[in-house]
C-alpha cells in the first residue's frame, strides 16, 4: 500500500463530522447561535479545540493570544400587536454594534424604503427605530444605511435582505460584517416577518413595538487562535493549515466543517505516525467573520493578528498556507482551489499525479488565481506566505445560505466532504516533499502585463512601453527560474543551498504581495494601475454622455456609479458618504490592517453627483461646467496613472534583480549535483 493509499484509509469523516456538530455547542443566543470575536462563546469553543488537539496527539498545542473588538448579541426580540390585536413576537439578528435594553423597552419604528437620504423627507426618526429595505450583495453595504438612520437621530435600523443574501427562504435572517462605528445600532429581520409588520403600520408609515435586546461591543479584548503541530525532520521550515472557528448562527458549513477537516487531516496522519519533510502547523483562527470595529476591513483580523503581530517571523520559513471554508459543500461538478498566482502551477501539475480520489467532481478540480479577499488566506499572503483557499465563493450557497440560520447540515454533502479530505491531504504531502517551495512568478507578471490598457496608458504620457519590456524580461527570468525549481525538485535535491535560494524566492513573493497587490472600492484585488484605468475609461463614458447633442444625464451617472465609491454619492448624505471615504485614506493602520495601504487614490465626485442630478431633475441641459469639472478629474487621473506605472517600473526592477540572483543560486545547486 502506497503512503497515499495509506492516508486515504486512515480517514474517519464520521469523526470529522461529529467535531464539526459539536462546535455548534457554545452561542451567545440560545435561539440563533452565534459565536462573535472575543465572546465567550468563542473562548469555550477554543478551549474545547485546544482540548481536542491535544486528545489527537497533535504537539505544541498552544493557544495564541491576541487583541481584537469582541461582540455579544445575546438577544434582540421586537414584539407588536397586529390588526386583529394579537401580540406578535419576532426574532430578532444582529449586526456588531451597541444596543443594549432594560428589559422590554417601547420603540416607534419608521418604514424608510431603502434607507437613502431622500428616504427620510418628510419623517421624524429622531429616537426611533426605522425599518430599511436592502440589498447587501448587489447594491451597498450595511454601513450606509445605518449610518445614514443615525445621523437623523435613529436609535437603531433593521435592515431586512430583499434580494442579494438570504435567498433560501423568506424567514432566512442575514449576518454581514458592520464596517461601521458601534453607536450606529443595526438588526436584521427576515422578509416574512417585515411584510408582516409593515402590514400593521399607521397613516405615518409607524408602528409602536416593544423591543428587548442586548448587542455589545467590547472594545481591545483578548481572544485566542488554537494552534498544534505535527513535528517534520525540520522545525525552521513549516507548512501552515488554517480555517476559522468563530460564526454566525451555528456555522455549520462556515466554518465547522472546515476547522473539523484540518483537524481530520491531522488525525489520519498521526494515525499513521506520519513524520512529515516540515513542520505542519495546524491554526483554527478566531475573529474571521469580525473582529475590529468602525473598520472597512474589520475581517479576517484573527488571521492578520496572527502572521503579522504573534509570529511575523513565518514570513520566510513558512512555504504555504491551505486556507479552509465550507468543505462539505458541493457546487456542482467541478470543484476549485484558488491560490496565489504563485502556486497555480504547482497544483495543476500536482494534481494531475494525484492517485483517483473519491467520485464527487466528474469533471475534476480548477485552479484559479489570484485569491480574493473573502478569507483568511488573503491576510496570510499578504505576509509572505503563499496561501490557497478551497474554491467556496462561486455557488448558489453565499446568495441562499450564507450566513443565515439556515446554515445547517441540511446541506451536508459526505461525498464532497470526504474528497476534500483526501485532496488537501495529498496535496500537502506533495508539497511537504518540494526541496524548493515551488514559486511559479510567470504568471503574475503576465497578468501584469494583460492589466495594462497600453493605449489609455500612452495617451496619459506614461513610460508603458518601458514597463511591458521588462515585465517580459522579468517574466522570461521567472520561467527560467521555475524550470530550475522543478528540476531539483524532481531530482529530490536538499541543501542549505536550497534554504538560501527558497529565502530570495519568498522575499519576491513578499515583495510582490507588497508591490502589486492593490484594492478597489468593492475590495476586488487589481494591480496599482487599474484603478486609474477603469476610473479614466468611466470618466470618459460620462463626458461623451453630457456632450451628446441631445444630453444623456442617464448615462452619464451610470458611467459616475463606477468611480471608486462614488455609488454612494446618489443616495447618501455628504457626511455618510465622506465618513465612510475618510476612514480608508485617513484611519490610523492598525485599525485598517490588511487593507492597510491597498487603495491609493480617490476621487470625491460627491457635490459633482448632486449638481448633475439637480439639473436633471429640474430638466436642464447645459452641463459645460459639470464637463469642465469632469475633464479636470480626467487630467488628475492621468497623473495618477503615470505616478502608477513608474511605481511599477521601479518595483518590478527590483523583482528581477532578486529573481536573477535566486536563478544564480538554483543554477549552482544544478551544477553541484
Amino acid at each position: 500500500m502506497t503512503t497515499e493509499q495509506q492516508y486515504i484509509e486512515s480517514l474517519d469523516i464520521e469523526a470529522s463530522y461529529n467535531l464539526a456538530k459539536k462546535m455548534e455547542a457554545y452561542r451567545t443566543n440560545p435561539v440563533l447561535g452565534y459565536r462573535p470575536a472575543g465572546s465567550w462563546a468563542e473562548f469555550e469553543t477554543g478551549e474545547m479545540l485546544k482540548a481536542y488537539m491535544e486528545d489527537l496527539g497533535l504537539s505544541n498545542v498552544r493557544k495564541d493570544e491576541i487583541k481584537v473588538d469582541g461582540w455579544e448579541f445575546e438577544r434582540a426580540v421586537l414584539a407588536y400587536r397586529d390588526a386583529a390585536g394579537e401580540r406578535q413576537e419576532v426574532q430578532l439578528g444582529a449586526y456588531q454594534t451597541d444596543f443594549v435594553t432594560e428589559g422590554k423597552e417601547t420603540f416607534q419604528v419608521v418604514y424608510v424604503g431603502k434607507g437613502g437620504e431622500k428616504d427620510y423627507a418628510d419623517k421624524d426618526v429622531a429616537g426611533k427605530i426605522v425599518l430599511a429595505e436592502i440589498n447587501q450583495r448587489d447594491e451597498w453595504w450595511i454601513n450606509f444605511p445605518v449610518y445614514q438612520a443615525h445621523e437623523k437621530g435613529a436609535k437603531a435600523l433593521i435592515a431586512v435582505q430583499v434580494g442579494g443574501y438570504g435567498q433560501v427562504d423568506e424567514k432566512a435572517l442575514n449576518a454581514q460584517d458592520i464596517a461601521g462605528p458601534p453607536e450606529a445600532a443595526a438588526f436584521s429581520m427576515s422578509f416574512e416577518d417585515s411584510e408582516k409588520l409593515k402590514a400593521c403600520l399607521d397613516e405615518k408609515g409607524e408602528i409602536t413595538v416593544t423591543l428587548d435586546a442586548s448587542s455589545r461591543v467590547m472594545r481591545d479584548v483578548s481572544t485566542y487562535n488554537i494552534l498544534g503541530e505535527i513535528p517534520g525532520k525540520r522545525s525552521d521550515r513549516m507548512i501552515l493549515l488554517s480555517a476559522h472557528y468563530d460564526s454566525y448562527f451555528s456555522g455549520f458549513q462556515d466554518d465547522n466543517t472546515a476547522v473539523a477537516m484540518m483537524l481530520g487531516i491531522a488525525r489520519a496522519f498521526i494515525k499513521m505516525g506520519y513524520q512529515p519533510e516540515n513542520t505542519w502547523v495546524f491554526c483554527a483562527m478566531a475573529a474571521e467573520e469580525w473582529g475590529i470595529a468602525d473598520s472597512k476591513y474589520d475581517w479576517s483580523t484573527g488571521a492578520y493578528a496572527e502572521v503579522f503581530n504573534v509570529h511575523p517571523e513565518w514570513a520566510g520559513k513558512v512555504i504555504g498556507d491551505f486556507n479552509f471554508e465550507l468543505p462539505a459543500l458541493s457546487n456542482g461538478n467541478l470543484d476549485g482551489i484558488r491560490c496565489t498566482y504563485e502556486y497555480k502551477d504547482f497544483f495543476e501539475d500536482t494534481l494531475k499525479a494525484l492517485p483517483a480520489l473519491s467520485p464527487a467532481y466528474p469533471e475534476g478540480v480548477l485552479v484559479s488565481a489570484p485569491i480574493e479577499t473573502w478569507s483568511d488566506d488573503f491576510s496570510v499572503a499578504i505576509s509572505g506566505i503563499p496561501s490557497m483557499v478551497n474554491e467556496f465563493s462561486a455557488g448558489s450557497f453565499m446568495t441562499t445560505h450564507y450566513h443565515s440560520q439556515y446554515d445547517s447540515d441540511e446541506y451536508y454533502n459526505e461525498a464532497a466532504y470526504r474528497f476534500h479530505h483526501e485532496l488537501y491531504g495529498l496535496l500537502l504531502m506533495h508539497l511537504d516533499r518540494q526541496s524548493v517551495a515551488p514559486l511559479n512568478f510567470a504568471e503574475v507578471f503576465e497578468q501584469a502585463s494583460a492589466s495594462l490598457d497600453v493605449l489609455m496608458c500612452q495617451k496619459s504620457g506614461s513610460r508603458v512601453t518601458a514597463l511591458l519590456n521588462l515585465l517580459g524580461q522579468t517574466e522570461e527570468m521567472a520561467e527560467e527560474v521555475y524550470d530550475r525549481i522543478y528540476d531539483i525538485n524532481e531530482a529530490g535535491e536538499d541543501s542549505e543551498q536550497c534554504r538560501e535560494a527558497e529565502k530570495i524566492l519568498l522575499k519576491v513573493f513578499k515583495m510582490v504581495q507588497d508591490k502589486y497587490v492593490r484594492l478597489t472600492w468593492e475590495d476586488a484585488v487589481v494591480f496599482p494601475q487599474e484603478a486609474a484605468q477603469n476610473n479614466l475609461r468611466h470618466l470618459k463614458k460620462a463626458i461623451r454622455a453630457l456632450k451628446r447633442k441631445t444630453p444623456d444625464a442617464e448615462a452619464a451617472f451610470e458611467a459616475l456609479y463606477e468611480i471608486d465609491n462614488n455609488a454612494y454619492a446618489f443616495q447618501f448624505s455628504k457626511q455618510v458618504y465622506e465618513r465612510f471615504t475618510d476612514y480608508v485614506l485617513d484611519q490610523n493602520s492598525n485599525r485598517l490592517q490588511w487593507g492597510r495601504g491597498r487603495i491609493v487614490h480617490h476621487e470625491n465626485l460627491y457635490d459633482l453627483v448632486a449638481s448633475l442630478m439637480d439639473k436633471y431633475h429640474q430638466g436642464a441641459m447645459d452641463f459645460a461646467n459639470e464637463i469642465a469639472e469632469l475633464e479636470r478629474v480626467v487630467e488628475r487621473q492621468k497623473d495618477y496613472l503615470r505616478d502608477d506605472i513608474e511605481y511599477m517600473l521601479q518595483s518590478t526592477e527590483k523583482m528581477l534583480l532578486l529573481l536573477r540572483e535566486a536563478n544564480e543560486r538554483l543554477k549552482n545547486i544544478q551544477e553541484k549535483n
